[in-house]
């Protein structure tokens, strides 16, 4: 006859089952982890190895520094200077405008603004996020092109700036979210302490509260120039699509996503100027990637800085 386990050998039962199962857990999520950081050697490897052509013939720092993008004349030309410009032109427009318009936000949306406020304007700026890029493309066709042709009396509204502004809004939410995370990790204590020094809401808030949230805001504004200076659709339908060197905002530009966007389709397949467009592609990926490290050692010094 056989005899039933003793309670403690149930209890033993259970601790090795759970033991398991958190040994199983542990070794999916490291896994995981292990697993986004090789996703992303493959794409730089990716985009290296089929920018090998490119490297050879026409060579890295020959492109880099060329101001003529002729792809289709023979020989074709490869400078990258141009595209390398008129993002940078582009991006810094969309600077100018999402920095102030989207800290400003965040103060105002930490600091002074009551519960109902905040949430509606918070679910407003998630909305904003959520909105493809075709339609910002579309509201620029519409709206943004016509008032820089007419406000500067352009032949061609189709500008860096009109780019630029449309870029900026789409980067508002993305400076505005990690700003006000960066303002609401601000301990209170020094509101506290400021307000017990005779000090008033407004100076508390720019003397104290956005000087202690500086490296977060400064990270915002790094993950905000990213979001801009990778965006494809909008610049495509906004900026002209000139491939020439710019000396203002106010002409024509082509950005780098908008000539990989472009001509990827009406290339051959493993040919030069497909090998050249993956090269873009990788000077691209080293631009936005160094962007984004920058922001995150910025983000973990504020974490430590915190934790004291």
């Amino acid at each position: 006859m056989r005899t039933p386990p003793s309670d403690g050998a149930r209890r033993l039962g259970r601790t090795t089952t759970r033991r398991a199962a958190e040994a199983v857990a542990r070794a999916i999520i490291h896994v995981c982890g292990w697993l986004a950081i090789v996703i992303l050697a493959a794409i730089a490897i990716f985009l290296a190895w089929n920018s090998v052509r490119a490297f050879g013939e026409a060579g890295l720092g020959t492109m880099l520094s060329e101001t003529a993008w002729y792809p289709t004349s023979d020989p074709g030309k490869f400078g990258m200077l141009p595209l390398i410009l008129g993002s940078l032109f582009v991006t810094g427009v969309a600077l100018a405008v999402s920095v102030p318009v989207g800290v400003a936000a965040a103060v105002f949306i930490s600091e002074f603004s009551g519960p109902g406020v905040k949430d509606v304007m918070k679910s407003i700026i998630e909305f904003m996020a959520a909105v493809p890029s075709v339609v910002y493309g579309l509201i620029g066709v519409a709206v943004v092109i016509p008032l820089v042709k007419d406000v500067f009396a352009l032949n061609s509204g189709m500008t860096a700036l009109t780019g630029g502004i449309v870029l900026g809004v789409m980067s508002l939410p993305t400076v505005i979210s990690i700003s006000e995370d960066a303002l609401h990790a601000v301990p209170f204590d020094l509101r506290q302490g400021s307000a017990a020094l005779g000090n008033t809401r407004w100076q508390t808030t720019f003397k104290v509260t956005v000087p202690a949230a500086g490296s977060g805001i400064f990270a915002a504004v790094m993950l905000g120039l990213g979001r801009a200076i990778g965006e494809t659709m909008a610049v495509l339908m906004l900026t002209g699509n000139a491939a020439v060197m710019p000396t203002t905002v106010l002409e024509s530009v082509r950005t780098m996503t908008g000539t990989i966007a472009a001509e990827m389709g009406e290339v051959v397949q493993g040919g030069l100027h497909y090998s050249v467009l993956f090269a873009v592609g990788l000077v691209l990926f080293a631009i936005t990637f160094t962007i984004n490290l920058a922001a995150d050692l910025v983000l973990e010094r504020q974490r430590k800085r915190w934790r004291r």
